[in-house]
């Protein structure tokens, strides 16, 4: 158990915190010891702040249970009992930034779930599979924070790993446009049916700064690093729809592209399911073993039978046709909270370090 590096997480008794706290669960490399949350969580054990309000499938893990609430903004406490952080703080922009950076300056990493540092330019934004040399910022983020070892990395919304990690796969056919509507899950906002009965048999066409971020960050993913920081690419312009619907976990995206160089059926589908990346050479804890699967029935995917592929961590992709106006369309489906949010961090910590990046205090 000593080997294993010392985990804290921020936001420990919300819906994604609650997801952290699940997968770390007999982590090989990972041990939760510390959990904080907001003031008024504080002082009391885990299974007593969360209470009733234990949103996971599985039990809450015994490990966790008797662990007490730390203050999340009392930040040197809480850092001086671990090696580094996720965060999922449930707090304003501006005050995640700012949390953030503090923990990071007390020579603890930081692998946050939040949005608040996505577009800060020397911080990375990583699916592992498709963008890890942009961890190499990191040096530049530690000379501006005056670290030796704090740093924050993000991973980048949920809402983009239905299409971006495909659209990555497809990169040497030079897609260059392309229309995306994005089916989302409830569990996105933190909800589940029970505190959200409104979403029951409902449609909602509007989730705030969705559309954007689905837009913008899959360019930030294929950008390159220039002079220590991260430039995003131009293409392909993508256009977007989110559209919250009565599922529990799982975003499905429907997606239409242009290729300048026009690919076959055949190609496209190749080159998705032999896609690889690091955390599968690596053969990290978390990885799955088959990144994006491809389903050729007409009816897959389907949230109820494929969203826990790979334990969530995976892609399933099916409907790969020719398109009338675009040169070809598909559907796509990933776990929202599993690789899309806790899932998609964990996997980044393990690569971090694998890499070095995350050491012992």
């Amino acid at each position: 158990m000593s080997q294993k590096l010392k985990v804290g997480i921020l936001g420990a008794t919300g819906m994604v915190g609650q997801r952290f706290i699940s997968l770390l669960e007999d982590h090989p490399w990972f041990e939760v010891v510390t959990v904080a949350a907001s003031p008024r969580s504080a002082g009391k054990t885990y299974e007593e702040a969360v209470g009733g309000r234990w949103k996971m499938a599985t039990p809450m893990p015994e490990a966790v249970k008797k662990l007490v609430v730390m203050d999340v903004n009392e930040v040197e406490q809480v850092a001086a009992t671990i090696d580094f952080v996720f965060s999922a703080v449930d707090m304003t922009k501006e005050e995640i930034k700012a949390i953030e950076e503090k923990y990071a300056k007390t020579e603890t990493p930081v692998v946050s779930n939040n949005s608040a540092h996505r577009w800060t330019p020397d911080v990375p934004m990583v699916i592992p599979e498709v963008n890890p040399e942009h961890f190499e910022v990191i040096v530049s983020q530690k000379k501006r924070l005056g670290t030796t070892k704090g740093f924050i990395a993000v991973k980048p919304n949920c809402s983009i790993q239905s299409y971006a990690p495909v659209l990555t796969a497809w990169k040497e056919f030079e897609p260059y446009e392309v229309v995306a509507t994005t089916y989302q899950a409830i569990s996105g906002a933190g909800k589940t049916f029970k505190d959200w009965p409104e979403m029951v048999e409902n449609i909602i066409p509007y989730i705030g700064g969705e559309e954007e971020k689905s837009e913008q960050e899959p360019l930030r993913l294929w950008g390159k690093i220039e002079n220590g920081v991260i430039v995003k690419a131009e293409e392909p312009k993508i256009t977007c729809q989110c559209i919250r619907v009565p599922v529990l976990n799982g975003h499905t995206a429907a997606v239409f592209v242009k290729f300048r160089k026009k690919p076959t059926k055949e190609q496209l589908i190749e080159k998705l399911v032999s896609f690889k990346g690091l955390p599968q050479e690596l053969g990290l804890p978390s990885a799955p073993k088959q990144f994006i699967q491809y389903m050729e029935e007409d009816n897959r995917p389907q949230v109820a039978l494929d969203v826990d592929f790979e334990h969530g961590m995976g892609v399933s992709i099916g409907r790969i046709r020719e398109d009338s106006i675009y040169d070809f369309k598909f559907v796509g489906l990933s776990h929202n909270t599993v690789r899309g949010a806790a899932g998609g961090a964990v996997l980044c910590a393990e690569l971090l370090k694998a890499q070095g990046y995350i050491t012992q205090k």
